[in-house]
């Protein structure tokens, strides 16, 4: 490898992480949630460090479905967008994946196709994104019974839970529950966020994704997610340093100017790599663990950084973008932006380092 800009993934910490979402709700079974390259940590590598550990895992569609069964992975799969053709229907059927239906346009394809799908049945409590209103709930309940399609979970998607005061989740909890309560089904409704801050969401099936990575979904203090261990280090380093006298500016549109007699450093990474286009000035790295601040706009293959206050930087020392030092949500916030954006956007150019 020529250049030194990696991921470098920590599987024991994702393991770690998932032994506390366990702990957090011991009533509960814990589906691993490892969607969108488990949230950019690499879903083949995630899914066969925690085969041993996970009942299941969830995914969006059908295709990281189909590639986890293509690696061997045979651990119960839930396809939580579900499907919208008998074809796809089918396939399912035939990989043996579970299915999420939130509309009644996929219970008829799943009745066209014949075949007998196992599916979580989604009841729309307030996000008002997908699921079934209650009376489409029982009206689907209903068919697939008829029909011999095995119903095993009711679920739910909360829209606010990332807010601990969160008024909108104890109505969720309640409509939920409410809507529900004449079916004799297990449920499921904690994310991440209900894991580790709402204990009456806690059912027989949760589902952690963001925290799995070692990432709190809070934006404030919440004792639970202190533990979190974070499992993807971005890390580059340092290929040029040069000195800018007071009054030059540095990069594109001469957005950062040097206040006094300051020392650049260019960092091999850029928004071709995942790094936020629109992170400010300011925003943190580290250098051999000291701040360094970003200084000047973002490049599609480099930043630039301000190492005045390093007297022993020098070509080849190691940033780190985010990560055990720095937290993913930290640079989210200074950049306008969420860690799941982040840690999704990280792009195939970077290689991913497991430890």
């Amino acid at each position: 490898m020529h250049r030194k800009t990696e991921a470098c993934i920590n599987l024991e910490a994702i393991r770690a992480n998932f032994a506390l979402a366990c702990s957090l709700a011991p009533q509960s079974k814990t589906i691993a949630v490892i969607k969108a390259d488990a949230y950019g940590h690499g879903m083949l590598r995630v899914a066969e460090a925690l085969q041993d550990v996970a009942p299941a895992f969830a995914v969006a569609t059908v295709d990281e479905a189909l590639e986890l069964r293509r690696a061997g992975i045979d651990n119960a799969l839930l396809v939580l967008q579900g499907v919208t053709t008998s074809a796809a229907c089918k396939m399912a059927a035939s990989r043996h994946l579970t299915l999420v239906v939130h509309s009644l346009d996929q219970v008829e394809n799943l009745l066209a196709a014949r075949v007998s799908v196992p599916v979580w049945l989604k009841l729309d409590s307030g996000m008002h994104r997908l699921g079934l209103t209650p009376g489409d709930f029982a009206k689907a309940y209903k068919r697939l019974e008829a029909a011999g399609i095995e119903v095993q979970v009711a679920c739910t998607h909360f829209a606010g839970a990332d807010d601990p005061d969160s008024g909108t989740t104890q109505q969720q909890l309640e409509f939920f529950k409410a809507a529900t309560s004449e079916f004799d089904l297990p449920r499921s409704i904690a994310n991440s966020a209900g894991i580790l801050a709402w204990p009456k969401s806690h059912a027989e099936w949760n589902r952690p994704g963001y925290m799995l990575y070692g990432c709190s979904p809070f934006l404030v203090d919440v004792a639970t997610a202190r533990p979190l261990q974070a499992a993807m280090t971005l890390r580059s380093e340092i290929i040029a340093i040069r000195a800018v006298p007071t009054g030059e500016s540095v990069g594109y549109s001469a957005r950062w100017t040097a206040q006094r007699p300051s020392i650049i450093g260019t960092v091999a990474i850029g928004y071709a790599d995942g790094y936020p286009r629109h992170a400010p000035n300011g925003t943190p790295t580290l250098v051999n663990g000291k701040p360094a601040p970003l200084a000047g706009t973002v490049s599609m293959d480099a930043i630039t950084v301000d190492l005045t206050e390093h007297d022993d930087a020098a070509v080849g020392d190691i940033v780190e973008l985010w990560g055990t030092g720095i937290a993913v949500n930290e640079v989210a916030a200074a950049a306008g932006t969420i860690g799941y954006q982040l840690l999704t956007g990280v792009s195939s150019r970077v290689p991913r380092i497991y430890s």
